[in-house]
């Protein structure tokens, strides 16, 4: 577990997670990666690894949180973890530091050489009866950006990362994955734009008939309900704010980022660093401590056969 930034309340929060997962999970070993103040300040008997100290600059700031998930990815490679829980970071930090990634999806990817990756946001106990599990297929992009990233190659290839880790580390014999449409309506019949004639639907078609359960696309303000209606397991979407609008309405605070096809098992909290209340005792740990839950529920999963 990395604490992220040393700034936030990433250190107080995986404190007050890693006390009660403990009571409820004496079984899984956890070692805490950060600064050497907040390892300091965290409850003993923990197995930790100082990153070194903050000294109060941006860079440093960044630098101890990219040490972290650096030392955290090499753990996770060589086999000495299972599952990689990382705490929330600050861009421009990292960028101070000389990281130039839009978030740790790319970043992690990039140090594990990934072929491909997917950020599923996952809540088990959201706000509706029913398990929330939204996939951005692009991440942290401009808007104006999305219509020329959104092609046939990419959806399969999302979808089918989607489906196949549903398969083999949620256990879901049989997943069934939603397509969100790109334009309002779908697009009505070409009213709207032509993604969804052009390259959704048949990405759709070249997924089903190769196994895959996958519907759609259907328009934004109602493929949801096919997750509270439990008609899916999952639902893809387009870009960033479609799915994380509805995402954080019904499950902000308990819910977990996932990165998909990582080597290894990683999930973060659903919020960011939160320095306005860096502090005060006001930060909760749910979020932190349903990372941590679900990492190691899907840690302890077989290893999937290769491909």
């Amino acid at each position: 577990m990395t604490l992220g930034d040393p700034r936030g309340i990433g250190p107080e929060v995986v404190r007050a997670a890693v006390r009660a997962f403990a009571s409820e999970d004496p079984e899984t070993h956890c070692i805490l990666l950060g600064d050497h103040a907040s390892l300091d300040s965290l409850p003993s008997g923990l197995e930790s690894e100082s990153m070194g100290r903050f000294d109060g600059s941006l860079e440093s700031a960044g630098r101890i949180t990219s040490d972290a998930i650096r030392r955290g990815v090499e753990l996770a490679v060589n086999g000495k973890v299972q599952g990689l829980v990382t705490g929330p970071v600050h861009k421009p930090a990292l960028h101070a530091a000389g990281l130039k990634f839009p978030g740790q999806t790319e970043l992690l990817q990039a140090l594990t050489d990934a072929p491909r990756v997917g950020m599923l946001m996952a809540s088990e106990s959201s706000r509706v009866d029913a398990p929330l599990r939204i996939l951005l297929a692009t991440t942290h992009l401009a808007l104006r950006e999305v219509p020329t990233r959104i092609t046939g190659s990419l959806i399969q290839s999302q979808v089918g990362l989607l489906w196949q880790s549903l398969r083999d580390r949620w256990g879901i014999e049989s997943p069934r994955i939603a397509l969100c449409a790109l334009n309002p309506h779908a697009s009505d019949g070409g009213l709207f734009g032509d993604e969804e004639a052009r390259v959704l639907t048949p990405a759709v078609e070249s997924l089903r008939s190769g196994g895959i359960d996958v519907f759609g696309p259907l328009p934004a303000d109602t493929v949801f309900l096919k997750l509270i209606d439990r008609a899916a397991d999952a639902v893809v979407v387009p870009y960033h704010d479609v799915g994380m609008a509805v995402f954080k309405t019904l499950s902000f605070g308990r819910g977990v980022n996932v990165t998909l096809g990582l080597p290894f098992i990683r999930t973060s909290p659903d919020h960011g660093t939160a320095f306005d209340i860096a502090g005060t005792g006001r930060a909760d740990p749910t979020s932190t401590l349903e990372a941590i839950r679900l990492a190691a529920r899907l840690s302890r999963r077989p290893e999937p056969a290769s491909d």
